[in-house]
């Protein structure tokens, strides 16, 4: 099975969330999909919370010409368009356009006859080797947990 071009209609609602994130990690099985899984999860939520529960949604993921990943989500709703909110350092939501925004090369909005469709376009995700991983990770050598070890003699 090939990753992409990936589309699933779905109801918005909390739990479908992680389904969606579960989803694409499955598609995009050995990639890195932090980024893509990320930005969905945003944009889902953005629907959930803006136009409420229940509403039908689908999410198209597919390839450009130019090699990056273009993540699609549209709604009923032609009229409740997505916006920048101002987060307080206590409050608990408020940031996902501002992570879609950090996170994506290019994002938008585009009006359709039945609705509209928030979309992001990524860097494709590159598949993780062995080798690759511990390359990017932030430790040289694993972490020593417990004691340090003393030298015989001391």
């Amino acid at each position: 099975m090939t990753a992409m071009p990936f589309t699933v209609d779905l109801v918005a609602v909390p739990k479908a969330v992680p389904v969606v994130r579960r989803m694409l990690r499955a598609r995009f099985a050995g990639a890195d999909t932090t980024d893509l899984t990320l930005c969905v999860g945003e944009l889902l939520t953005n629907v959930i919370v803006h136009l409420g529960e229940g509403a039908p949604v689908t999410l198209r993921v597919s390839g450009t010409h130019t090699g990056r990943i273009r993540a699609e989500l549209s709604d009923p709703v032609p009229g409740v368009w997505p916006v920048h909110r101002s987060a307080g350092a206590g409050d608990e939501s408020g940031r996902g356009l501002l992570l879609v925004d950090a996170l994506a090369l290019r994002w938008g909005v585009e009006r359709g006859l039945h609705g509209k469709t928030v979309w992001c376009e990524l860097r494709a995700p590159v598949r993780r080797t062995e080798a690759a991983w511990a390359a990017s990770s932030c430790w040289s050598d694993p972490p020593h947990i417990g004691p340090v070890p003393t030298s015989a003699g001391s």
